[in-house]
């Protein structure tokens, strides 16, 4: 018998919600798949608007000591306000335990009804780097003494032209930062088998940050994958890794997916690129994700807080429930994984759904969050 700790962050707004609906749906899928051999044995830590209402703190040190020691856990939507407050509480824990893969696997499901023609091509799983770029958090506002501080060093010393006025981020990226998040996506693609790494970057015009991720990401591909990894139009076997700009990468997604497998790409890049291709497949509430480090593996809910919709049982916990087959097939539970996926298609079949899934497929019957996990739970 094998029992594994998960320590999870129930969430803001519909974040109870879901994970009310969502973890019966994992325990049921484990308990099935192994004769009650395997469990999960839940540990809930603070954070949030739930940590601050008993501790004071948005992100307690209990719960950061509890993350420090953890391989496993599993998180809903924390809230960040937009422009002022408290320091982004998911930025913070990807940068304390140093979690610098983002990695969101986008996949069709049968039953959806998607925007784009060829929604059944769309099989691709997102690397997406989570500690440098925007996600590094250096800016200065606008008129701050900061903010003129740096500009006029810009100015002066290195001859930039640069409105006093301006607000100003800095953009790092490194050698390091990119050849690390592209090992993780190589060694994936090799080991499932995939077919490509696909570079996105906007390197023809941010040449020495997203143009040095492309490069340093070839240079790895060099270094350490010869006769496993081959150039796009090179003579040879393996994986193909090749690169595409950003911006025709979104048009490429949508016309040919099915030239696409394993993307590996820039913060913020691989921000919009996640949600675009969610979007063909149903949305961020079928979302699954994970942001994982070399020893903790966080899987979270992809989706935000929606605090307009918080407690009125209208949420859709298929991002965390999906996050949580993720979390199976991590750790080596892949039967109880299949069970989960099957029982979506199986539930998308019958068109009981939630609203967010509801307005996409006709002839929809509209349920709750609560009725929806339990249609899942019946499914397995």
């Amino acid at each position: 018998m094998a029992t594994r700790t998960v320590y999870y962050i129930e969430g803001d707004g519909i974040g109870a919600e879901v994970w009310a609906a969502a973890r019966p749906v994992l325990n049921k899928a484990v308990e099935m798949a192994y004769s009650g051999a395997n469990k999960l044995d839940w540990q809930e830590l603070l954070a949030g608007e739930k940590a601050f209402a008993e501790t004071g703190e948005y992100l307690p040190k209990t719960t950061m000591d509890a993350l420090a020691q953890a391989d496993l856990a599993m998180k809903g939507p924390l809230n960040t306000p937009v422009g002022k407050g408290f320091r982004s509480l998911n930025v913070t824990m990807r940068q304390v335990f140093d979690l610098y893969a983002c990695i969101r696997p986008i996949k069709y499901f049968k039953g959806i009804e998607s925007p784009v023609k060829r929604p059944d091509l769309v099989d691709m799983v997102v690397f997406r780097e989570n500690t440098e770029d925007v996600y590094a958090g250096i800016e200065y506002q606008s008129g701050s003494p900061e903010a003129k501080k740096l500009i006029e060093f810009l100015v002066d010393e290195l001859g930039a032209n640069i409105d006093i006025t301006a607000g100003v981020g800095i953009k790092p990226i490194t050698p390091a930062g990119s050849k690390r998040l592209v090992k993780k996506a190589i060694d994936f693609a090799i080991a499932e088998g995939r077919p490509s790494v696909t570079l996105v970057h906007k390197g023809n015009i941010m040449k020495t940050t997203e143009g040095g991720f492309r490069a340093w990401g070839y240079e790895l591909a060099d270094e350490e994958y010869q006769g496993k990894v081959v150039r796009e139009g090179a003579d040879g076997e393996g994986v193909i890794i090749k690169d595409r700009i950003a911006d025709a990468m979104f048009q490429n997604v949508l016309m040919y997916p099915e030239q696409y497998s394993v993307i590996a790409t820039t913060n913020l890049n691989g921000d919009y690129i996640s949600d675009a291709l969610a979007a063909q497949v149903g949305g961020l509430g079928l979302a699954p994700g994970v942001n994982m480090g070399d020893k903790l593996a966080f899987f979270e809910a992809t989706h935000g807080t929606a605090p307009t919709i918080a407690g009125k049982d209208l949420a859709n916990p298929g991002s965390l429930i999906l996050s949580g087959a993720m979390l199976l097939e991590h750790i080596g539970w892949g039967d109880a994984a299949a069970l989960i996926h099957a029982s979506v298609e199986k539930t998308l079949a019958a068109k009981k759904v939630t609203v967010d899934l509801a307005s996409q497929i006709n002839g929809s019957t509209q349920v709750g969050c609560k009725e929806f996990g339990e249609l899942l739970l019946a499914n397995l």
